[in-house]
């Protein structure tokens, strides 16, 4: 991270965006980042989906050394890598939820983000400024940089 930040100073370039645009963007960043969790949740469901099918085939192993072989045989046939939703294991909803909604909200957020020059986070930094306390330590602009 850099110690010269110039979101964090304003000046021309922050001068010459309109609020309202700022605003926007980042109500289009803040709308990308609540889909990151999601894709991020999904991601878990698919890590727990996983976990949870290895540890019923090792729960059928138990069943079927404990003697019941044929419950272990149900559990194999009607659990055991079954389908969570009709026709998709949980690596597919996630490359089709990358697919289909994803990639194009991260392509929308960029056209959006040109608002402000490519600028991130631009309507974030405006918060900083104006609730940080210049001076103060733990209200530094940036990493290194005096209080």
């Amino acid at each position: 991270m850099t110690t010269n930040d110039p979101r964090l100073t304003g000046g021309a370039w922050r001068d010459g965006l309109d609020d309202d645009v700022v605003e926007a963007v980042g109500a289009m960043t803040e709308a990308l980042e609540a889909a990151e969790v999601a894709r991020g949740h999904l991601f878990a469901f698919h890590r727990l989906i996983g976990t949870t099918d290895f540890t019923l085939e090792k729960a059928i192993g138990k069943l079927r050394e404990a003697g019941h072989p044929d419950l272990a045989r149900r559990l194999t046939d009607e659990l055991l890598g079954r389908n969570v939703l009709p026709g998709r294991w949980t690596f597919q909803i996630v490359e089709e939820y990358d697919e289909t909604y994803h990639s194009v909200f991260r392509e929308l957020e960029a056209e959006v983000r040109k608002l402000t020059h490519d600028v991130p986070h631009v309507h974030e930094a405006d918060l900083k400024r104006q609730r940080r306390t210049a001076g103060r330590p733990g209200h530094e602009a940036t990493p290194g940089s005096p209080a």
